[in-house]
């Protein structure tokens, strides 16, 4: 497929174009050439490390077909517009992030145009990659393989009682922890617990229950 093809994909999942979408479709192009994978690359072949969530994932999306969902997209919210993409069979990771001078460059791409977002729409979409990006080799902290974890492995948290998959528990002493009852969590409990007593209306259906035992 060509870059028009992952273009419009984005853009029809993103309901418009937007100049960080293009840099998307564009840096997973430059990441998959840079690790010699076709677009989209064969199933569980790639990893991708996003720094920053929004309109750029799209297009990140769009050539790698990689997603949360599939465990093979991450975000590490660094605010930055630059990902890691990473050959799951050769471990060889590359960062790429954006030159920072683009948005000046692109207006040689693109002079017919009078304002600056459409002038980045266009000179991102026909910028070569060596203008377009920076490229760097990079050592994964954790490692691939550790960040996938190992599948069906689980463990109940020694504080909480909650579970933890994908080995993401805290050992403190002898004892398996979650990171929030590891003191490294991204919130602290209010008291007193409000939900699910908040409403008495029950939150499924005695058929939604039923249908949701047999899935599970």
């Amino acid at each position: 497929m060509d870059i028009d093809t992952f273009l419009q994909w984005s853009a029809s999942h993103h309901s418009h174009l937007c100049p960080r979408q293009v840099l998307g479709v564009r840096m997973g192009l430059a990441g998959l050439q840079a690790l010699g994978l076709s677009a989209p690359p064969p199933p569980k072949r790639l990893l991708v490390i996003s720094e920053t969530d929004g309109c750029f994932c799209d297009g990140l999306i769009a050539v790698t077909a990689c997603s949360v969902g599939h465990r093979n997209l991450r975000i590490a919210d660094y605010g930055k517009v630059a990902a890691t993409f990473v050959d799951l069979e050769s471990e060889l990771a590359v960062r790429i992030a954006p030159q920072n001078d683009i948005r000046q460059k692109a207006w040689r791409y693109a002079a017919q145009e009078q304002k600056a977002y459409f002038a980045q729409l266009v000179g991102y979409r026909h910028m070569p990659d060596e203008e377009l990006f920076n490229f760097q080799i990079v050592q994964l902290q954790p490692s691939a393989k550790k960040l996938l974890s190992r599948p069906a492995v689980r463990v109940n948290c020694a504080a909480c009682g909650e579970e933890i998959i994908n080995e993401r528990e805290v050992v403190v002493g002898d004892q398996a922890l979650c990171k929030t009852c590891a003191g490294q969590g991204y919130y602290v409990r209010a008291e007193p617990l409000l939900f699910p007593s908040l409403s008495a209306t029950p939150l499924f259906s005695p058929a939604e229950k039923e249908w949701a035992l047999k899935e599970v």
